[in-house]
């Protein structure tokens, strides 16, 4: 091979290992002006972030747990109510859970609870209440310091109404975001999802209807999502809860609080 083709070689070498460079750098300055473009956006220490600042992280036992539910063999069903309390509905909801003896757990709005104190004082016995933000905003969109903020009066005020500190939390409408998390693990809060929802619009003016569809579909560790504040079609769900509670009874399986399920399933009941 003559000098042309060794030149035109070492030509495309060079010219090859300039593009690369240029790549390299190129991608260095993308990768920059990212971060650049990020930090201007509400992500350190926003909704997306799950640590605050450069200092020590205080997140009290260090890690938060979330749930959706348990995988355990032993027929057990939490049945969760959300967005409390109201005059509206949370008083029927309590008086037929106590009718049929059935323990529940409460995600209460601290506002709520705040306001209507009476309507929940002396009523948790048997069954445990856990953090549903201040007002129902969504904390997903919040930053870091707001969320701890809500959540914390959130806290203080379930407690006072309630006689019982809130050791769970349910964000509204199950957002997540990194802000979240980082509240929770200050708070040592477990997040607490569902498996499965109570779906009024499905079944208009047929509450036993919407019980058998519940009924059918709760497999052994179900968190149940239902609600006791609400316009007039959540009533389709508890004024069914008496059928449900039948019908999930007649299955063999046993309520118990989201506590309750961690600990059974966590403690012999064939967690796998």
């Amino acid at each position: 091979m003559g000098v042309a083709g060794r030149w035109n070689r070492r030509t495309v070498l060079r010219r090859s290992a300039l593009l690369l460079g240029g790549a390299a750098v190129g991608s260095a300055a993308t990768v920059e002006s990212t971060w650049v473009a990020d930090r201007r956006l509400p992500l350190a220490g926003g909704p997306a972030s799950a640590t605050l600042g450069n200092g020590h992280q205080d997140v009290g036992r260090g890690g938060v747990q979330v749930l959706w539910g348990v995988r355990t063999d032993e027929p057990l069903v939490a049945l969760t109510f959300d967005d409390g309390p109201r005059p509206q509905w949370t008083p029927m909801v309590l008086d037929t859970l106590a009718e049929h003896r059935v323990p529940a757990t409460f995600f209460l709005v601290g506002e709520r609870a705040r306001r209507h104190a009476p309507l929940v004082r002396g009523r948790m016995d048997g069954h445990e209440v856990g953090n549903h933000s201040w007002a129902h905003r969504d904390l997903a969109r919040m930053d870091a310091a707001t969320v701890y903020d809500d959540l914390r009066r959130s806290h203080d005020a379930i407690a006072a109404a309630t006689g019982s500190p809130p050791r769970l939390l349910r964000p509204p409408w199950g957002h997540l975001g990194g802000a979240v998390l980082y509240a929770s693990a200050r708070l040592d809060y477990r997040l607490v999802l569902w498996t499965l929802q109570m779906v009024e619009s499905e079944f208009p003016h047929d509450p036993a209807g919407h019980a058998r569809r519940i009924v059918a579909d709760v497999r052994p560790g179900t968190i149940v999502l239902g609600h006791d504040v609400g316009d007039d079609r959540r009533l389709v769900a508890l004024r069914g809860l008496p059928d449900m509670i039948d019908g999930l009874r007649a299955r063999g399986y046993t309520f118990v609080t989201v506590s309750d399920l961690l600990r059974r399933a966590a403690g012999g009941g064939a967690a796998r």
